[in-house]
This record gives structure tokens, C-alpha cells and sequence, in this order.
């Protein structure tokens, strides 16, 4: 892979072409110091200096999309010819509102946000440091039609538009993520500190992704690559009040002659949470330690990175069970024997882990390349993934791994962008994975496999006046062979069927294959009014897990039973919207429509006597639950809406709604509903925001945010699957600035938040720790949130 690092300059040598201008205040003509030009496919970037100037050498010829950025300012997004010394000035307006100018995920190329015909959303760098979380998914939780599906502080799993797990794609930098995403019982393997923004697409991302995208993509980009002859660099700190987490995080960056790079080192460990009601959570903490970076170059020609990212975690899973005391019990070793014993306030302080818990470690290499020719360019990835989980869960030999997955993936991701034909711009291209996965530990969830996935696709645009048109067809094909395993008398596992006395997993080949499409368009009044609409299909192969499981592991309260019956998951989506964007009211409306055919989910069994079917060892025995279909129905939208009033333009009242149905048909009423379907929340913020507060602070800000979740009793209530959660309401707090020296550069950049103000006792509807143990004290069962947690972050910027 590092030889496709090496691209030889010489063979792709073009005439020099560069940009030149300035930009300045659009009402008064003052220089905008310091504000920046990007283009997104070409990764360059160039700032102005003190007169508002800028000059970006060394350019491809052709035509780009640019991203035109100052802060307070409203971003420009246009493309641009580069022929020559081309010279462009920019006038930029001020703006209280943060536009979401540029997008490059679910896209051939990078677009202006404002005519992708899917909804797509994006979360700024600003906006996840004025956020306080545990975790990356944690940190977008809040996006209008985003939840989580979470086992305490440290595990989340997002969830969009009422689906998650195998039907969202997780991409980092563009890099199909592959960590055992099919499990509830571990997040992203993604260091929270290192991402830039993220871009959240609501919608089917099979057409470029291939399987697994039906609900939508999340894609964590990191920095953008500084400019030409540039070392910069940060470090970032966080504590947190709640669990005492404690995060550091140093960066350094630079670009010198075209060579750039980039390296971040990262650390954060945290306590156990803590509730009015359940008090400190035993075994609620957890750890980390992670790095990542790249080295690479950009010419004329393109640019050609070799990045590197690994991801060090190690985490408490709760069991939740308490004695008649309420207090929650650990398991020790007594005499050779297994005992349980009550916490201590000695076992609540501190850092300290617990088992059961589970270490995960994640390794990933890739080589990113963008060559450009005279009328075309040529865009290909590879990649290289290590997922090792290990979980320990056995008092007498804490170092025993109960289950070791150790999952290696060979990404690829070939695009070509053709000239242009008749003013359309066609992109072909070609992406999927190799993957194999090995069981090391004492016991098996699933068996060891191999998948290939293989998937080609035609993506065309083009703009007719006021209206954006793009469509393309996508075909996959999946093949996953199985490996047999066997259970021996002296219960041992045996690759050798005559030493076998049961079976544990047969051996299997399965192909899956699909057809997927995707067409919109986006039709612009004027440049505040525009209106969108878009039809897409959708596949999903089934995971391993739902097609060959057989066994519960620490973190889960069930036994789950794999099905080979299974077909692949197929959805018909249906999207519009509009947005308006004005002086004083910023508006956003989408709605959509998505029937699923042959829906995986999990269903509880029952016994032949009508109570619970049980599974598992005698002394840990537990419900079985088995992978079935059915066909679902899931419709719902996203409202939002900005209040910045001229010319009180430092006062903001930002609404959202977000509210989804999803609905199983030709079932029993008490399955009617798909499990872990979020209710409706309605988020309102009031922010005042100043440009200047003195000589020594800048950009500061203050705000009140009321997070109000509405009941859901519209559960899947067979075979006691799920029960109802009441709605319930939050209040946030926060304030924040950027402290200037002398000469009016940022030194250091504070945030202070303050979440779930008044300590209220709640459980979200998918937390995993609501179906914990009843407490017999109180008669509650399950854990319940964090309660009140005050988060105090500090970046300081040098270079």
C-alpha cells in the first residue's frame, strides 16, 4: 500500500495555474483577516493576510467547488474555473446563522448543501465544542432525527430516523468503518477529539456505499489539511463533574512545499456515572487512549495521503444487580468459588474497572489518492482494518477472555469523474470490502467467516437553470461462507466433526445480491428559497449475527439465536423538504416515507409452558431471542427553526421537532411496532451571541436549551420484548469565548456546560440498562441516566 503513496508528479505535470483576490466585508469593504478558501476535492486550502489578500500557487486546471469561510460571516460556496492566473474577490455578509455550505458524503463530489436533494446535515467543530459528551455519538445526539442507543456513558450506537445498528453506515473520512457494528454492546470505534464535523445523511446511502445504508450515513471527517507553509497545531482539555472524566488531546499540522501531515494523541478515562436514584453505577467507567494522523501530498496533479488511525478502549459493562438493600453487587472469588458481595464506597471512587468489561482495539491504515487529468480526475481509497474485542467476564481468571473477535477488512473505493457530457458530470466507480473474522476466546457468538462484498455504480448530475438534477443505479453482490464449529464431551469447540458430540454452528454459503437507485432534484426560487425532493432504494444484506449467532455475552440480558432463512432487507424511501434562510428566520422542513421489506428484528421466544424460552449455562441462563422479518412502514420528518431577529442579531431562538412512526404490518397489535423506535423530542435554545466583549474576548456566547422527550408507548410489547418509557424534559446550560492577546489572536478557547441542570432522574427510551434487574428497594427496574454533569473544556491553539 505505501507504494500507491508514491505517485510520480512528472506523469501528471500541468500548466501552473493559480488564484488570487480578496475578500472583504460585503457592507463596509473592510478586510476579512484571516479568512479562508477551501476546495474540498482538491484538499487546499489558503487564508488571507492582513489586507485581505490571498494567492493559492500550483493548481490543476478545471473546474471546483469552493468554500469561501469566515467566522461570523456567511459562507460562500461556488464553483470555480481555474485557467491560468485566475483572479476572484469575494464579498462575504455578516450572518448570526452557521450555514451548512458544503457537503461531501452521499455525493460523487463535494456539493453545496443547499441543492443535494437528500437531506443531509452537518455538525461544525464549534458546534460539538459548545456540546458536552462522553463519546462521538453522544456529541451528535442532539441533530434533529439522530438518537442513541446507549449502555452508559461510554457505549452509544446512533440511531437515524428510527434505525441503526447494520443500517447505518459509519465512514471515517469517507472509509466504510467495520468493527462489529451488528452488537448494541459497543460504540464507534472513533476518538472523539479527533473529528473536525460530522455529516449526518438521513436517507438510503446504498448507491454509493452499497449494503447496509438503509437509514442513512454518518461520516467523521477530520481537519482539513492546513495551508501552503503553515505548522499549527492545539491541545484540547475536558473534565466533566458527573464521572470525572478527564480528556487531553494534542494536535500538530502543517504544509511545507506541499508536503503536509498531521498526527493527534489523545486520552481519556472517566468513573462511574452517577443518578439521584441509583446513586454512583457500579462499573460505569471506562478508558481510553488513542492516535491518528497521515502524511501525504498535494501538487497540481491531486494529492496522495497514507493515514493511519488507532482507537484503544476499555470499558465497564453494568449488570445492574442489587441486593435487598438496593445496593448494587460485584462478583468476587471466595475459596475457588464465585460470590457476590456488595459494593463499597471504595469500589465507587476512583477509576477502577470492574468485570464483567470489555477491551476493544482498533487499527486502521489507509491510502486516500485524487489524480487529476486534463477533463477528468480519478479518486481511489484502500484501506486496512484490525477490530479486536475481547471481553472478560470470569472472577477467578480476570484475564481470561470469555470472547475474543478479531475481524480484519480490506477496503477499496474506486471512482473515475469523466468529462463532461452535454453538461451532465458522470462519475462510474466500483467499492467493497474483503473481510474475515476469527474467534480466539472461550466462548463464540458467532461463527468465523469470510465475506466479500463487490458493488459497481453510475452517479450522473447536472443543472438545468434553477434545477439540480442527480440520479445513478448501483449493483452489489455479498458472499459470506461460514465455518462449521463443534462441541467435543469434554466441552471443548472442535473444527473436527467426528470428535464432536453437538453442534454449535453449521457450516454455510450464502450470496446476496441487489439492484439500487437513487434520483432528485433540487429547485431553487431564489437564494433563500428552495425546495427538494428525492426516491432512493435501499439493501441490506443480513449481518452475521442474524444470520449464524448462538450465545450471550457480557453486556446483553439475552440468548440470541442466528436464521439462515433470512433475505435481504430492501427499502423504497420517499424524501422532501424545504428551506428558507432569511435576515430574520432560518427554516427547515423534511419529511419522508420508507417501507422496508423483509425487516430484521429480533422476537423473544417462548417456552412450551408459555413463560420464557431459556437459554445458556444453568447458573446463567437467559431469554433467547431468535432473528425473524416481517415488512415495516417508518415515516416521519424534522422541523427546525431559527429566530434571529434584525438587527438583534446577537439573539437566537432555535426550535426543532423530530418524530418518527414505525410500524410492522399484518402482525398482532402487540407486535405492531418495531422495537427501539424513539419518541418525539422537541429541543428549543435561547443564545445570545457577541462578537466582542472587550479587548481581551471574542465570539462569546451564553444559552438555555430545554431538551424535552415525549412518551413512547408504542412498543413492541410481545413476549415482553419492550415496555413504554415516560416523556420526560432537560435543561442545559452554557457559555463559552475565545480570549485574544494584545495583537487579537485567539490564545485560548473556553466552553462550559452544564447538562441536565435541575439532576432529574430519567431513562431514555434506547437505553440498553432500562431492562437491567428490578431494584427490589425501590421497585425500579433498570438504571437510570446520568444525572446532573458540568463540562469544562479548554483548547489552546499555537502556531
Amino acid at each position: 500500500m505505501a507504494g500507491l503513496f508514491l505517485v510520480f508528479s512528472s506523469a501528471f505535470a500541468q500548466t501552473s495555474n493559480s488564484l488570487s483576490g480578496t475578500i472583504t466585508d460585503a457592507n463596509n469593504g473592510t478586510a476579512l483577516i484571516g479568512a479562508s478558501i477551501y476546495f474540498p476535492d482538491l484538499k487546499r486550502a489558503v487564508s488571507t493576510d492582513a489586507n485581505g489578500a490571498y494567492t493559492l500557487q500550483d493548481l490543476p486546471k478545471g473546474k471546483f467547488l469552493a468554500q469561501v469561510r469566515y467566522v461570523g460571516y456567511i459562507t460562500q460556496a461556488r464553483p470555480i474555473q481555474i485557467n491560468g492566473a485566475t483572479t476572484l474577490n469575494f464579498k462575504l455578509a455578516p450572518s448570526v446563522t452557521e450555514l451548512q455550505a458544503v457537503v461531501v458524503t452521499g455525493v460523487s463530489s463535494s456539493t453545496e448543501a443547499r441543492l443535494n436533494p437528500v437531506p443531509t446535515t452537518v455538525i461544525g467543530q464549534e458546534q460539538l465544542n459548545r456540546n458536552s459528551a462522553t463519546n462521538i455519538i453522544d456529541a451528535i445526539a442532539k441533530t434533529p432525527g439522530v438518537s442513541q442507543i446507549s449502555t452508559g456513558a461510554g457505549i452509544s450506537k446512533p440511531v437515524i430516523r428510527g434505525l441503526g445498528f447494520n443500517r447505518i453506515i459509519t465512514l471515517n473520512d469517507g472509509i466504510k468503518q467495520e468493527g462489529q457494528q451488528w452488537g448494541d454492546e459497543h460504540g464507534i470505534e472513533i476518538d472523539e477529539y479527533s473529528v473536525e464535523r460530522a455529516e449526518v445523511v438521513k436517507g438510503p446511502g446504498s448507491l454509493m456505499y452499497g449494503s447496509d445504508g438503509i437509514a442513512g450515513v454518518i461520516n467523521f471527517l477530520t481537519p482539513d489539511p492546513v495551508e501552503e507553509g503553515k505548522v499549527i497545531g492545539s491541545i484540547a482539555t475536558n473534565y466533566q463533574t458527573n464521572n470525572n472524566l478527564l480528556g487531553y488531546s494534542a494536535y500538530n499540522a502543517g504544509n511545507l512545499n506541499g508536503f503536509n501531515w498531521a498526527a493527534r494523541l489523545s486520552q481519556k478515562f472517566a468513573g462511574n456515572y452517577q443518578n439521584k436514584y441509583d446513586g454512583k453505577v457500579h462499573n460505569s467507567g471506562f478508558r481510553e487512549i488513542n492516535a491518528n494522523g497521515y502524511v501525504g501530498l498535494n501538487k497540481s496533479w491531486g494529492y496522495s495521503h497514507l493515514a493511519f488511525s488507532t482507537f484503544n478502549q476499555q470499558v465497564g459493562l453494568v449488570e445492574g444487580e442489587r441486593d435487598e438493600n438496593g445496593t448494587f453487587l460485584k462478583l468476587v472469588p471466595v475459596n475457588g468459588e464465585v460470590e457476590e458481595q456488595p459494593v463499597t464506597e471504595e469500589d465507587l471512587a476512583g477509576y477502577d474497572l470492574d468485570i464483567p468489561q470489555q477491551r476493544i482495539n482498533h487499527f486502521r491504515v489507509a491510502s486516500q489518492n485524487n489524480l487529476i487529468f486534463n477533463q477528468s480526475r480519478l479518486a481511489f481509497n484502500l484501506a486496512w482494518q484490525q477490530n479486536l474485542r475481547r471481553e472478560y467476564g470470569n472472577p477467578l481468571d480476570v484475564n481470561e477472555e470469555e470472547i475474543a473477535m478479531r475481524l480484519h477488512t480490506f477496503n477499496y473505493d474506486v471512482k473515475y469523474f469523466l468529462p463532461h457530457v452535454a453538461n451532465w458530470e458522470p462519475t462510474i466507480g466500483v467499492n467493497g470490502m474483503w473481510q474475515q473474522n476469527q474467534n480466539e476466546g472461550e466462548e463464540v457468538l458467532i461463527p468465523e467467516y469470510r465475506t466479500f462484498d463487490a458493488g459497481v455504480f453510475a452517479f450522473a448530475k447536472r443543472e438545468f437553470g434553477a434545477l439540480n438534477v442527480s440520479g445513478g443505479l448501483r449493483f452489489d453482490l455479498r458472499r459470506v461462507n461460514g465455518d462449521a464449529l463443534y462441541v467435543t464431551e469434554e466441552d471443548e469447540f472442535t473444527t473436527n466433526p467426528a470428535e464432536a458430540a453437538e453442534t454449535k454452528f453449521d457450516a454455510f454459503k450464502t450470496n446476496f445480491s441487489n439492484v439500487s437507485g437513487s434520483i432528485g432534484a433540487t429547485y431553487s426560487f431564489n437564494e433563500q428559497l428552495s425546495v427538494k425532493g428525492n426516491i432512493s432504494r435501499g439493501f441490506r444484506a443480513p449481518n452475521l449475527a442474524e444470520l449464524a449467532s448462538n450465545g450471550r455475552h457480557e453486556g446483553t440480558f439475552r440468548y440470541e439465536l442466528g436464521n439462515l432463512d433470512l433475505d435481504p432487507e430492501t427499502s423504497f424511501q420517499l424524501d422532501a423538504g424545504v428551506t428558507y434562510d432569511s435576515k430574520h428566520v432560518t427554516l427547515g422542513l423534511n419529511g419522508f416515507r420508507n417501507n422496508i421489506q423483509n425487516y430484521i428484528f429480533a422476537q423473544k421466544l417462548s417456552s412450551v409452558l408459555g413463560g420464557d424460552s431459556l437459554s445458556g449455562e444453568e447458573d446463567d441462563l437467559a431469554p433467547t431471542f431468535k432473528y425473524v422479518q416481517g415488512n415495516a412502514f417508518i415515516y416521519g420528518g424534522e422541523v427546525t427553526i431559527d429566530f434571529h431577529p434584525h438587527p438583534l442579531d446577537w439573539l437566537h431562538l432555535e426550535n426543532s421537532f423530530s418524530w418518527v412512526r414505525s410500524i410492522q404490518k399484518d402482525v398482532p397489535e402487540d407486535m405492531k411496532y418495531l422495537p427501539f423506535t424513539p419518541g418525539p423530542r422537541l429541543d428549543t435554545e435561547l443564545q445570545i451571541s457577541f462578537p466582542t466583549a472587550g479587548s481581551h474576548v471574542r465570539n462569546w456566547y451564553a444559552k438555555a436549551e430545554l431538551e424535552n422527550y415525549f412518551k413512547q408507548d408504542r412498543v413492541y410489547t410481545a413476549f415482553d420484548t419492550e415496555t413504554p418509557t415516560p416523556g420526560y424534559s432537560l435543561l442545559n446550560l452554557g457559555v463559552g469565548a475565545n480570549l485574544t492577546n494584545a495583537a487579537g489572536k485567539t490564545f485560548a478557547s473556553l466552553y462550559i456546560t452544564a447538562n441536565n441542570v435541575l439532576d432529574k432522574a430519567y431513562q431514555s427510551h434506547l437505553s440498553r440498562l432500562k431492562y437491567a434487574p428490578v431494584n427490589e428497594v425501590t421497585g425500579r427496574t433498570g438504571v437510570y441516566n446520568m444525572g446532573r454533569n458540568v463540562s469544562f473544556k479548554l483548547v489552546v491553539p499555537f502556531g
